[in-house]
């Protein structure tokens, strides 16, 4: 109970408003798993409630992501507080419009009929998408300029609110791929929609793997949408476990040593963003391994092992040797160093 009152206290000195998108957008997470047992409507083989499901379970993340960083900002914090509320709007109106279009039995991306659900999520998606982009990378600038965290840390936040906008940029740029051919399917009222673009790369629609439903018969955008979106708390719990580690191992306290293991991570991690976003943009399914992408693959993990060998090799040798090694950070009393300054 103790430690439930003191997170509760915690939380409520981040971010306000992305508090409480993060909420409505778990509760749409919840509600759109009930109507996966309850509604038997289908979009193209798939429940109309898988698409408001994940998308209210990544923005709820992502926006309470934000909301705990934008409560540790020093200089830049009332910017900071306006550009988050921006975001916590924007990803209102945008999961919204996904749901609305759900509700209705229709489909919320590529879907060009002229009848009203069609035209007011077009709409909402028109005005909505562009600020999340540009919040993502304003918010980056102020972490940056405001040196927020350790070098580890600050390492972390950057390189993953820069894959974060660098996924978004990809999902626009990759929607085009799919090709600008109007096909027409059916949505879950029997009506036939006219649909222009799509996830799949080769394949528009797609055939959906279990419960991401990414195309198992084409490239498919959201894959290298979602890796980027969510490098950001990928890098932080790798900084975490470090962090952790450094109780046990007096070569990790030193804060360069665990930024420099941060910034491999980061080298790693945009690595197979940039090999899935090319899988996808070559229309190769994410399950399926071809010759060069399984030779990108194994270039990339083989030189990101070797980089952390080097860094780990070269910090143990130092803390070893009799001058002592580097300067080591202060460690908080439970043995963590601590994150934040």
């Amino acid at each position: 109970m103790t430690n439930l009152s003191t997170a509760l206290r915690a939380i409520r000195g981040w971010h306000r408003p992305l508090v409480v998108h993060a909420i409505l957008m778990f509760t749409l997470t919840l509600a759109s798993g009930v109507g996966l047992v309850v509604d038997d409507r289908l979009l193209l083989g798939e429940s109309v409630w898988v698409k408001p499901m994940k998308f209210g379970f990544a923005m709820g993340v992502y926006g309470l992501t934000l909301a705990w960083l934008l409560s540790k900002l020093n200089r830049g914090r009332r910017t900071g507080w306006w550009f988050g509320t921006v975001f916590a709007v924007a990803g209102l109106l945008d999961v919204g419009a996904v749901a609305y279009a759900a509700t209705n039995g229709t489909f919320s991306h590529f879907n060009n009929n002229n009848e009203p659900v069609a035209q007011t999520v077009r709409t909402v998606f028109s005005v909505g998408v562009g600020p999340l982009l540009l919040v993502t990378l304003v918010i980056a600038i102020l972490v940056l300029i405001d040196r927020t965290g350790d070098r580890a840390v600050r390492r972390a936040l950057g390189a993953g609110l820069g894959l974060a906008a660098a996924g978004m940029v990809v999902a626009l740029w990759l929607a085009g791929s799919a090709g600008s051919t109007p096909r027409t399917v059916t949505d879950a009222n029997g009506d036939a929609v006219l649909m222009t673009g799509g996830h799949g790369i080769g394949d528009p629609d797609g055939n959906g793997m279990f419960l991401t439903h990414w195309s198992t018969t084409g490239g498919d955008l959201r894959v290298p949408h979602f890796v980027g979106l969510h490098a950001i708390q990928v890098l932080l719990l790798v900084t975490a476990f470090l962090g952790a580690l450094a109780s046990r191992h007096g070569w990790l306290r030193d804060e360069r040593v665990r930024a420099r293991l941060v910034g491999v991570a980061a080298l790693g991690y945009t690595g197979v963003f940039a090999v899935v976003t090319w899988q996808a943009k070559r229309g190769i399914p994410v399950i399926r391994l071809d010759r060069q992408t399984l030779v990108a693959a194994t270039v990339v993990v083989g030189s990101t092992l070797v980089a952390a060998v080097a860094v780990v090799v070269a910090a143990r040798r130092r803390a070893g040797s009799p001058s002592g090694g580097e300067r080591c950070d202060e460690v908080s009393g439970v043995g963590v160093p601590r994150l934040w300054s």
